[in-house]
């Protein structure tokens, strides 16, 4: 349901490396906050040469109970945007952590990631 082999934040997103995209980080929720979001009907992502900092809003998710924020996992500019979920949303329910991811960014600084949570960690904050 966690993936080992990707990082997580606090905010329920996930990254995994390397991206397609040269030098770059694929980014998306977890299963976690896809479940707790319920049906997603509308996603607004940040645009490809967008910069982002590190905890800044970069984009929104829409469900039928609310509408949540997306937050920038790590500071970098947007090299991709899945643009499959704007005919298809519920891909991020149906396959958070493959179709359904959201967008790649190349990171200003590569060891940034290292100090997100490994799986077990993420997996024990949920618990907690």
């Amino acid at each position: 349901m966690y993936p080992e082999d990707l990082k997580y934040t606090s905010e329920h997103e996930w990254l995994r490396t390397p991206g397609e995209h040269e030098g770059s980080v694929r980014v998306g929720i977890t299963h976690y906050a896809q479940d707790a979001l319920g049906d997603i009907v509308f996603v607004s992502l940040p645009e490809v040469g967008e910069s982002l900092q590190a905890g800044s809003t970069c984009g929104e998710l829409e469900s039928t109970k609310s509408v949540s924020d997306i937050y920038a996992p790590i500071t970098g500019e947007v090299v991709a945007r899945n643009e499959s979920l704007d005919a298809t949303p519920e891909l991020v329910n149906n396959d958070p952590y493959g179709g359904g991811w959201l967008f790649e960014v190349v990171p200003a600084d590569a060891s940034q990631a290292e100090g997100l949570l490994d799986q077990a960690a993420y997996v024990a904050s949920l618990e907690g």
